[in-house]
């Protein structure tokens, strides 16, 4: 079967999309077929893999996918990376949000049905926007699994209490589990400052014994990569000690 993985966190500046990529990569560079799916607006996903032209394209694109779930097909609209495949962003879903705000608690299923005979991949990794809204409720319960990056400090902490906060809801509303895989705490700098330690400690503690934390230190061969477009894992990548982080949470997450 398919594991479907939303990476979500409704505050911008976590490493979203930058953990995005590498999960991807690690999940692919262990022999998955992989896809992700780049679900914000602003598409930092798209562009980051280079599908520039992709994000500005004529219909179809996801926006219509999500528009009419039950009129299109995700293999009509995945490009293909070096590395993985890609169901890219398009500009047109900045409307899409409006319009799923409008619409009432239903849509927020779209997603789902969109993906539900989605069988091409092993593993689908899904890229979520930087909200509590609509868009990141379609993530969320279309997902088997979640993985939520966050950054040492108190914003990360508020925003994790938040994020919590709407999965109660969402489970009460659609009658769901929703489950935490793991957390990524990303750009982390080394030796610690008191900020870095004590938010470290408290993710740990908040999900000790329910899902494992992940620390990924800030490397440039990371940043590096993400300038070419690729990840960690790509061929031509520089080497860095967090690929066997990332490796470690493709480990726990794979099917």
């Amino acid at each position: 079967m398919t594991l479907t993985l939303g990476i979500t966190n409704q505050k911008g500046g976590v490493a979203k999309t930058t953990d995005t990529i590498n999960v991807a990569g690690a999940l692919a560079d262990s022999g998955l077929d992989v896809l992700a799916v780049d679900m914000d607006p602003q598409g930092y996903l798209t562009h980051r893999l280079g599908f520039d032209d992709a994000y500005a394209a004529d219909p179809p694109s996801l926006y219509d996918a999500l528009t009419e779930p039950t009129e299109h097909t995700v293999a009509e609209l995945v490009v293909s990376h070096d590395e993985y495949d890609l169901l890219p962003a398009n500009v047109d879903m900045f409307r899409l949000e409006q319009d799923l705000i409008a619409s009432g608690m239903r849509p927020r299923l779209r997603l789902q049905t969109l993906l539900d005979d989605v069988d091409d991949w092993d593993v689908l990794v899904i890229d979520a926007p930087p909200s509590l809204g609509p868009l990141n409720d379609n993530v969320v319960l279309a997902t088997d699994e979640l993985l939520v990056p966050v950054e040492a400090d108190e914003s990360s902490q508020l925003a994790l209490t938040h994020l919590l906060r709407q999965l109660d809801t969402l489970e009460a509303n659609y009658e769901t589990t929703i489950s935490i895989r793991g957390v990524m705490v990303s750009n982390v700098s080394y030796p610690l400052d008191n900020e870095q330690a004590a938010a470290i400690e408290w993710f740990r503690d908040r999900f000790a014994d329910r899902a494992p934390v992940w620390v990924i230190r800030n490397r440039a061969a990371i940043k590096r990569a993400m300038q070419d477009g690729q990840s960690v894992f790509a061929p031509a990548a520089e080497e860095t000690d967090m690929s066997d982080v990332f490796a470690e949470i493709a480990t726990e997450v794979a099917p």
